[in-house]
């Protein structure tokens, strides 16, 4: 384990360094913004995705993956926040900012969840995504983050002005936003470095080439446009520099707050587990398709929980994987635990010591990586193969993009899951057939075909004649299962019906799985499995084996 661990930190290391870098510069204003949206301070937001980075780049479950604080978990947060703010305000003795605290302990219940998750093994059951619900997820996801980078322009609506009664006027007003126009610009450029580059040479990563063009034009050129710092100070902050995280004693005292609140606290702490595993292992399978590698989904749970313990501990805000930040690492060449590691890193060394460099770089450099995280990220081939794939297929790709950009992930892939189960169990119960024969001896054969259970026991029962039948009758399972309790009851009163009607019945070719099942819900079925019977498939290969030879 150590001999891969060493190996994934050492096959590509300058790949891993610069890819980290642009990563680093990435993760300050999605850090910061989603600090904004739970309400917290912006230095909490960034300790969060240092210590997240940190601990899932050295002991998670997917090199090359990067996690850190997130928005899906921060609109959760902030509704816990608040709680915990008017609790505080409401004590004899008020508590300033109790909704932070409440935050931080919460994170130990959401990692001890995550890690259970992954100690039961649980991360496995990612397999059982269906491919619709995969692509609708990344197409929502890109929708998602194209949506938070439009509000870091500048604002372009004209108050006053209807675009109805008034275009020309209202045009004009657009046009002559010179702060809009040169901010679109500096994000084209970014683009544009982003999509050349690589046609040219791959040896240097493009997006941290295009970040520190675009950053050396607004320094030197002079330009008035957005940056990191200006945007934290717009935010309320005090600006990116401040120390290492510190250990929250503080709250170990305040568990006493939580008397009449701690069902609240537990129900958010689980869904905040639930997204982020979620949210972590859907990256995960992307990235493993990117990458035509597999990851452990098991131990990427495990370190998730543990990365959100340590940030309950140290102030910070929390979070899971980040998939555009993942996409920015894998497209940069970042493939190995380095490169998470020094993106980790780094955010850490520009808190404590590049603050003024860094929040001299512009916004809209970091909008123009983005948008280019979004075209990479967006199935585009979903278009095209809308029309080709079953309908209840296309309905699951297009609801989970829906449920993604209205909701959140998490919603939207259960909702997904959920609709393409239930489309999978419709088309299973009309499945189910039964061939009809008769032997030589009057004995009627009801060869079974497609699975037994809750959804086609009512297609099942349609087959039979039970006044009808001769007064033997044979019912094969060879090319059927029986799957669950509700197919074992269907065929258990079936069983009643004729030996009700004075009819014997035997049932053969059952599965062990199935003849197991059967008997240890009721043992009387023994007397009519018959055991020892030949299945007829297998002379077929014989017959077929012994004429070749």
């Amino acid at each position: 384990m150590w001999q891969k661990t060493i190996k994934n930190f050492t096959q590509n290391p300058k790949n891993d360094i610069l890819s980290g870098l642009t990563v680093a510069l990435a993760l300050v204003p999605e850090a910061v913004a989603f600090a904004f949206v739970a309400g917290i301070d912006p230095l909490v937001g960034l300790y969060g995705a240092f210590m997240m980075g940190i601990i899932t780049a050295l002991f998670g479950g997917r090199p090359g993956m990067i996690s850190g604080a997130t928005g899906a978990m921060a609109v959760v947060m902030v509704h816990l926040i608040s709680k915990g703010n008017e609790v505080g305000e409401a004590l004899a003795t008020p508590i300033e900012n109790l909704g932070l605290q409440w935050l931080f302990i919460t994170l130990l219940a959401v990692g001890g969840i995550q890690i259970l998750a992954g100690v039961l093994r649980l991360g496995k059951f990612v397999r059982l995504i269906p491919h619709p619900v995969m692509m609708g997820f990344v197409n929502g996801l890109a929708i998602v983050i194209f949506k938070s980078q439009l509000g870091l322009f500048p604002e372009v609506a004209v108050e006053g002005i209807s675009i109805v009664n008034n275009t020309g006027e209202w045009f004009s007003a657009l046009f002559s936003n010179q702060d809009f126009w040169i901010m679109l610009g500096l994000v084209a450029l970014t683009m544009a470095i982003m999509y050349g580059l690589p046609k040219l040479t791959k040896k240097i990563p493009a997006a941290l080439t295009a970040i520190i063009i675009v950053a050396a034009l607004v320094i030197f050129g002079k330009i008035d446009v957005s940056t990191v710092g200006s945007f934290i100070r717009d935010g309320g902050g005090d600006g990116l520099q401040g120390g290492l995280p510190t250990f929250q004693d503080q709250i170990f005292t305040l568990f006493y707050t939580l008397q009449d609140n701690i069902w609240t606290v537990l129900s958010y702490a689980f869904i905040l587990a639930a997204i982020g595993l979620i949210e972590s292992l859907m990256t995960l399978s992307l990235i493993d398709e990117m990458t035509e590698t597999r990851g452990s989904g098991n131990r990427e749970c495990v370190a998730q929980g543990g990365a959100n313990i340590l940030n309950g501990l140290f102030g910070g805000m929390g979070g899971c994987a980040m998939i555009g930040q993942s996409i920015i690492n894998i497209n940069s060449g970042g493939r190995g635990r380095l490169s998470g590691t020094i993106a980790a890193v780094a955010l850490l060394c520009f808190v404590l010591f590049g603050a003024p460099l860094i929040e001299q770089i512009p916004i809209a450099a970091l909008v123009g990586v983005m948008f280019m995280v979004v075209i990479g990220t967006f199935a585009w081939s979903s278009f095209r193969i809308l029309n080709k794939i079953p309908l209840t297929d296309a309905i699951v790709l297009i609801a989970v993009s829906a449920i993604t950009v209205w909701q959140d992930l998490a919603i939207a892939v259960i909702a997904g899951v959920i609709m393409s189960a239930l489309s999978f169990a419709w088309k299973s119960a009309t499945m189910i057939r039964a061939r009809k024969h008769i032997k030589e001896d009057g004995t009627k054969v009801y060869e079974i075909w497609g699975p037994l259970f809750f959804g086609s026991t009512t297609a099942f029962n349609s087959k039979f004649d039970v006044n009808g039948d001769p007064k033997h009758v044979e019912i094969d399972f060879i090319e059927s299962k029986i799957s669950d309790h509700s197919g074992v009851e269907a065929l258990r009163n079936l069983a009643n019906k004729y030996i009700d009607s004075g009819k014997k019945v035997t049932l053969t070719h059952l599965s062990p799985d199935c003849k197991a099942m059967l008997l240890k819900w009721n043992p009387e079925f023994s007397t009519i499995i018959q055991d020892a019977i030949d299945d007829p498939r297998y002379h077929v290969v014989t017959d077929m084996m012994d004429s070749e030879v």
